[in-house]
């Protein structure tokens, strides 16, 4: 096995990742267990040391690691939503709307909006409760807590609070990703990496987003399309054969930036105590409060970005898996809009009984979109263990990513 120029997890069969043959195993220049006669596929792995012959102990002997090839599945599937349900008659209530009009234009029907108690910690912590309680793994047990989100509650990130509040006793590393819409499949891209590279077992992905509290209610172009939620998997490191994620592919591109965005703004009144005091450096410093604009889109440009970039990463990601279109049983995209869901699938040449697709009762929903239609295909029995899914995630930044997957 080796890894290709991009460093992406490859490789050429389904088939061969059930071989369980003992190849001899070196490690490359990157870090990565390569072993040779193996087909293309990158192992990371964890490390540990072989204890020195003790009879020849020396302060200069070099402790030689033993590398252990690991591959990572997912195991454990959870979601929450708000309670606040906000339908398309509510919307054309507000701005200049009706249900038939944004259901043709997107497949919305309805949407959730948090409100009162809600919180995205709250949704957060409920998703991976579920996940873990599904996995069968234990808080405590957790190496990893990653918190994909564009919209935490804190600016520092929401992550380490969620690691309490589950009760993770072990004080395991949290932290955030922001990516907006391609947050979860990023988040499943480190999760990998953090177990065949880093060590980690037990690794909880999140993904949750409350982007109702950065839309203009009274544009009904992007009012209607976003709502509030949480999705959380558990991937976790089991034996190389056993391995459930089988290809990645990830891009960005700034220059999108244009079309899609939510920039910060600063405050247009002066604070009281300041203006008394005077300021400095012709009005410059101090810095005035910053708070984030609404979300700014570019509908068409969205759209035309998605239908193209989405079916040629999918395409990568099935080269690099060595896996056919035919193979996928489901095609899970972002939900962002049901337009965008079936020209991709018309592409991928995928018939819309195998897409999943919840768009209509909760919208756009960003980073929790792909594991809240997932958990409820799971929990549901469309998806069963064995299945083999490619899911896509695309969005602001530009950014978008796909992975090929295994259901458990």
């Amino acid at each position: 096995m080796a890894a290709n120029a991009s460093g992406f997890f490859t490789h050429p069969s389904i088939s061969s990742l059930r071989s369980r043959n003992h190849l001899p195993i070196r490690v490359s220049g990157s870090g990565f267990c390569v072993s040779k006669g193996f087909s293309k596929r990158v192992l990371c792995s964890s490390v540990s040391s072989i204890d020195k012959d003790a009879s020849s102990p020396s302060p200069s002997e070099y402790r030689r690691p033993r590398l252990v090839p690991s591959g990572c599945k997912l195991i454990g599937s959870g979601s929450a939503v708000p309670s606040l349900l906000i339908s398309n008659d509510d919307l054309s209530k507000i701005v200049d709307t009706n249900d038939e009009w944004i259901a043709t234009r997107t497949g919305i029907r309805n949407r959730r909006v948090v409100s009162g108690k809600d919180s995205l910690i709250g949704l957060a912590v409920e998703a991976a409760t579920k996940a873990l309680e599904m996995a069968e793994v234990a808080p405590e047990d957790i190496d990893l807590v990653l918190m994909c989100t564009s919209t935490p509650d804190d600016l520092f990130g929401a992550a380490p609070q969620i690691q309490k509040a589950l009760g993770c006793t072990k004080n395991p590393l949290a932290y955030d990703i922001t990516a907006a819409c391609s947050g979860f499949v990023l988040g499943l891209v480190s999760a990998a990496c953090h177990i065949r590279g880093g060590g980690f077992k037990n690794v909880l992905v999140i993904g949750a987003d409350s982007l109702s509290r950065f839309v203009d209610w009274t544009d009904r172009g992007t009012c209607i399309l976003f709502g509030d939620a949480a999705g959380a998997v558990v991937v976790q490191a089991c034996d190389i054969e056993d391995d459930g994620l089988f290809s990645f592919d990830v891009h960005s591109d700034g220059d999108g930036r244009r079309h899609l965005s939510a920039s910060v703004k600063e405050s247009q009144t002066d604070d009281g105590a300041l203006s008394s005091n005077g300021s400095v450096f012709g009005g410059d410093f101090p810095p005035k409060q910053s708070s984030y604009s609404c979300i700014q889109m570019n509908g068409k440009e969205v759209f035309r970005f998605a239908v193209k970039c989405v079916p040629q990463s999918i395409e990568s990601a099935l080269q690099k898996a060595g896996l056919p279109a035919s193979s996928i049983d489901w095609l899970l995209l972002h939900q962002a809009n049901q337009r965008i869901i079936d020209s991709v699938a018309t592409r991928l040449h995928i018939p819309q009984e195998r897409v999943i697709s919840n768009l209509a009762n909760y919208g756009n929903t960003s980073a929790a979109s792909i594991p809240l239609a997932l958990d409820e295909a799971v929990r549901s029995g469309k998806v069963k263990p064995g299945h083999t899914i490619a899911t896509s995630g695309f969005g602001a930044g530009l950014t978008w990513g796909s992975a090929i997957i295994r259901w458990r």
